[in-house]
């Protein structure tokens, strides 16, 4: 399908090692090698160690898959870089957890990134690793 994309915004990054095409690079410029690593952005073009390349950081963008996932599905990185669905909870359903601490009466729960960051939004259905379909990245 796809190789349709409408990025808003891009940002340069000097490549930390070979990145492929439409694979997601991390915030050091090397291409995402950890399953739920946090990205910049998708990578519009091949780039090789110490050049300079564009991902796009909004808008949308076609990303290779990694497995096969549905219209609408969350995506996060696979350990090459690639769109997979996400496979963890995302969030705390309001009313449903319960808090056991000596210390939780007024506490503001505080916390780092989760440990699957969703990059994007399926637009198209991908039917197995190695396709090419547009996402939505959220920003």
């Amino acid at each position: 399908m796809g190789r349709q994309s409408a990025p808003k915004q891009f940002l340069t990054y000097l490549a930390s090692g070979a990145v492929r095409a439409y694979r997601g690079v991390g915030y050091d410029g090397a291409e995402a090698t950890v399953v739920g690593q946090k990205i910049q952005g998708i990578a519009q073009r091949a780039a090789a160690d110490a050049e300079a390349s564009d991902a796009a950081t909004s808008g949308t963008s076609v990303a290779e898959t990694g497995a096969a996932y549905a219209i609408g599905d969350s995506l996060m990185m696979d350990a090459q870089g690639r769109a997979i669905p996400v496979t963890g909870a995302l969030e705390v359903t309001a009313g449903a957890t319960a808090v056991t601490s000596s210390a939780a009466n007024g506490a503001v729960l505080e916390g780092a990134d989760l440990p699957e960051y969703v990059f994007a939004d399926a637009l198209e259905a991908s039917g197995a690793a190695g396709e090419f379909h547009e996402v939505h990245l959220r920003r």
